[in-house]
């Protein structure tokens, strides 16, 4: 495995970018001596970012492009049309090796196409999900889809399952994570036809530890390692889990100094409060890898600023020491070998 982890940077990505997409990835770059960052994008206008600071140089490479892919443009198409687009000219560094992971604030719908499309999945995988990581008052939680199978089958969300543990395992060195399946609630015979056929097939996977069903508002308090769910419910999920964050963060702010009296106890109680307040900062985690593709993609969110980036960038680190893909593919090599013997005796 080389010291050496080559990570492309979709600079043109995001609702800062090209100014916040850099700085993260300039900041990556001192607090991590291995990393190397390939920019794609527009090279003038990274190069006026980069001359705003000090960074080895020669650990960075700008591969220019002439095209971005908006937000609201549609990801078919455009991953069709955009060829030269900073996006799809990372992702396919990605699958020439020529890059080990790709990051982007882009269109989502994109770089979920564009993953799919051109890093391709690996062999056996039925479909990619996004899996951001959750803060919550026991650690860290998988949420597994937030958005790319709006209409999943049941045997969909169970493979979303085994990957989920294979990765909290690998990443977050929980050894035995605790699956549960979002639901409406707690008992085995709630919520719609998928959910009650998922239920059953994850209570018979023998890869995973299934604990049955969690409502949403028990997912702060970390009532499970992963958290598996269609696209559609992650997605409000994680929005949801975002927006109260955010809301807390600025209404204590404002409680804190509305008065002398407020500001003298904020002060006494400052310690413990950026210690909690830590904790529950979502862009502490970094982004959503795209799990199940041949090289790592990660999406973070379209408004994500320089320390997001930062931390999504690190974040890859990690997935790449860990070899999550091997594992992955060493788990459906495992299941293809025992279709096959069942197979056979019968």
């Amino acid at each position: 495995m080389s010291n050496q982890i080559r990570i492309v940077v979709d600079a043109m990505g995001g609702d800062y970018a090209p100014a916040e997409t850099v700085k993260g990835a300039v900041d990556a770059l001192q607090e991590n001596s291995r990393i190397r960052i390939i920019f794609t994008g527009d090279e003038k206008a990274i190069r006026a970012e980069l001359a705003k600071y000090s960074f080895p140089e020669d650990r960075t490479e700008i591969v220019g492009t002439s095209q971005v892919i908006e937000t609201g443009e549609p990801p078919v198409s455009a991953i069709q049309s955009k060829k030269d687009s900073s996006l799809v000219v990372g992702l396919r560094l990605v699958h020439e090796s020529k890059a080990d992971c790709f990051v982007s604030s882009g269109s989502s719908g994109a770089v979920l196409v564009g993953g799919q499309a051109i890093v391709k999945k690996i062999r056996g995988i039925h479909r990619a999900p996004l899996a951001p990581v959750l803060p919550t008052a026991k650690g860290p939680s998988l949420l597994i889809d937030c958005g790319a199978n709006v209409d999943p089958r049941p045997q969909h969300l169970v493979q979303f399952a085994v990957i989920g543990s294979i990765y909290m395992k690998s990443v977050c060195n929980i050894e035995n994570p605790s699956v549960k399946l979002l639901n409406i609630g707690a008992e085995e015979e709630k919520g719609d036809e998928l959910r009650k056929e998922t239920y059953q097939l994850l209570k018979a996977c023998p890869e995973i530890r299934f604990e049955g069903n969690i409502e949403a508002r028990d997912v702060p308090y970390g009532g499970a390692d992963v958290i598996v769910t269609d696209a559609f419910s992650g997605n409000i999920l994680l929005k949801m889990y975002e927006g109260v964050g955010s809301v807390m963060l600025h209404e204590l702010k404002d409680g804190l100094t509305s008065n002398l009296r407020a500001k003298i106890g904020a002060a006494l109680a400052l310690p413990s409060l950026k210690s909690t307040m830590k904790k529950f900062d979502i862009t502490n985690y970094g982004g959503a890898p795209l799990l199940g593709l041949k090289g790592l993609v990660v999406k973070t969110h379209g408004n994500a600023k320089a320390k997001e980036f930062k931390n999504t960038i690190l974040q890859c680190v990690t997935f790449y020491d860990e070899d999550v893909n091997s594992r992955i593919m060493e788990y459906l090599s495992k299941q293809k070998q025992e279709r096959e013997a069942t197979e056979d005796g019968a």
